[in-house]
């Protein structure tokens, strides 16, 4: 005849309880039911495993045999549960993420971390046009994509936000502030930003290459460009200037090229977004480990 695993449950707690009342508090069921799946239990066994009367209650000899050894498998089953909870939560297939410029170490390593745990999810990443963020998305050209902030769309979901930094001045070494340690965002009244060409959004342009200053002061539109190498060659060359967050500076690091850092800015994030209602297993699974990176 076949154990219910809720009696074994039940018959689990209540050895450690000894108690019907709080027995059944813990299994969120009522106390009649508490004794119906005991009951059913002994029946099964063929024998008592609990002393009851009302006064106490404690285990009979067959129910001390019965808990020493049923303590082992009931773990062991709880693992095999575990294990294939784990299993059927492991993102699987292909999973396309694209980003914008070269991905920093912190991306990296994540997308490593979850290959690693996701073994039968294959990973491919595309870089993303800097004056183009959602398109591949919404063309269905990635699953998912790691973008700059803001992010104001409606057929877009911005997931988890990470990668906080402090925003760079990428300036030409001839400059006047490259050879400073640091600069206040004021000081960028009367320069020229080199800012991500059309189809970029409006928004999303002036949060990367502002206009003005916080106080209001004027900053000159430069050149739109299609990537950050672009951009970088503009620089060089004595174009303008760029806003860049620290990661990215430190990994495209020229030697034509002097960043200093900004403050009085908002600091650069990015965030993973994918298509409203389109979020695959695969994609909940890869936000989920960002969450917890």
């Amino acid at each position: 005849m076949a154990v219910e695993v809720r009696e074994l449950e039940c018959f689990l707690v209540l050895s450690e309880e000894l108690h019907f009342g709080r027995t059944a508090e813990r299994l969120y069921l009522s106390q009649s039911r508490v004794s119906q799946l005991l009951q059913s239990l002994e029946r099964r066994i063929g024998g008592q495993l609990f002393e009851r009367t009302s006064r106490r209650v404690a285990l009979t000899p067959l129910g001390k045999e019965f808990l020493t050894s049923l303590r082992p498998a009931y773990a062991a089953l709880e693992r095999v549960v575990e294990n294939a909870r784990e299993y059927a939560a492991q993102a699987k297939g292909t999973l396309r993420i694209g980003f914008q410029g070269a991905a920093n170490d912190q991306i990296l390593r994540a997308v490593s971390a979850f290959q690693s745990r996701n073994p039968n999810c294959l990973i491919n990443v595309c870089e993303l046009p800097l004056n183009d963020p959602f398109g591949a998305l919404r063309r269905g050209a990635v699953d998912a994509a790691v973008v700059l902030l803001p992010v104001a769309e409606d057929d877009l979901v911005v997931g988890p936000v990470f990668s906080r930094h402090p925003q760079t001045l990428a300036v030409c070494r001839s400059h006047r502030l490259a050879d400073r340690s640091s600069v206040d965002a004021e000081e960028l009244a009367g320069e020229t930003l080199i800012a991500a060409a059309d189809p970029a959004p409006g928004y999303w342009r002036q949060a990367q290459a502002p206009t003005q200053t916080p106080s209001g002061a004027l900053i000159h539109r430069g050149p739109g460009v299609h990537t950050l190498q672009e951009g970088l060659s503009l620089i060089a060359a004595g174009r303008g200037a760029m806003l860049i967050c620290e990661p990215t500076a430190s990994t495209n690091h020229r030697a034509d090229i002097s960043t200093v850092p900004v403050s009085g800015l908002p600091d650069s994030a990015l965030a993973l977004i994918w298509r409203r209602g389109e979020q695959t297993p695969s994609v909940q699974a890869f936000a989920r480990h960002l969450e917890q990176t």
